[in-house]
């Protein structure tokens, strides 16, 4: 098909999927199989194509840097021409988001409030402010951090310097439930 890069990843746990984690959240023995499978398929395949592997953060030390750094390297628009600084980023309550049919996206990626919330590291509480990691990690995912703490200002709890890692593994000692349908219990 010509394609030069594929990306495989690990669910993001949002909305449908954060209902369903137990059931969708691998365990770490299944993560390190299928680090090992993609590490093969690079070695087979790296004369055509590139292939990225997102593990699941869950079962990380640290978290990911959101979108490469929020407001940083990346731009969604939504099918009604809002301009998002990641894909979930319209969950979060009390963003301002600008549209591609009002403003220009120049406009929109340097001054936009929802671009500029969590843009650099000025807006970060401890332990974030004062980590080595924070021009690295960015504070992790404000997404995450919203869904499982109830704050998007706080630190990523997948971080095991976060105050809330306890959630997340609490979380990965539950036992695999069955997918829930979406709307229901």
């Amino acid at each position: 098909m010509g394609a030069q890069r594929i990306e495989v990843a690990h669910t993001q746990y949002y909305g449908w999927a954060l209902r369903n984690r137990a059931a969708l959240l691998p365990s770490r023995e299944q993560a390190r199989a299928a680090h090992e499978a993609i590490g093969q398929a690079r070695e087979r395949h790296s004369e055509h194509i590139a292939i990225d592997y997102v593990a699941p953060d869950y079962l990380g030390r640290y978290p990911k840097p959101c979108m490469n750094g929020w407001g940083q390297r990346s731009m969604n628009v939504a099918p009604d021409g809002t301009a998002l600084p990641c894909h979930a980023a319209a969950t979060i309550p009390g963003l301002v988001f600008w549209n591609v049919r009002q403003r220009p996206l120049a406009e929109i990626w340097q001054a936009s409030p929802a671009f500029e919330a969590y843009r650099g590291t000025d807006w970060m509480r401890k332990p974030c402010v004062s980590c080595p990691r924070r021009e690295t990690d960015f504070g992790g995912c404000r997404c995450q951090a919203l869904a499982i703490t109830g704050d998007a200002r706080n630190t990523d709890p997948v971080c095991h310097l976060s105050e809330h890692r306890h959630l997340i593994d609490a979380m990965l000692s539950e036992p695999a439930q069955p997918i829930l349908q979406r709307g229901h219990p």
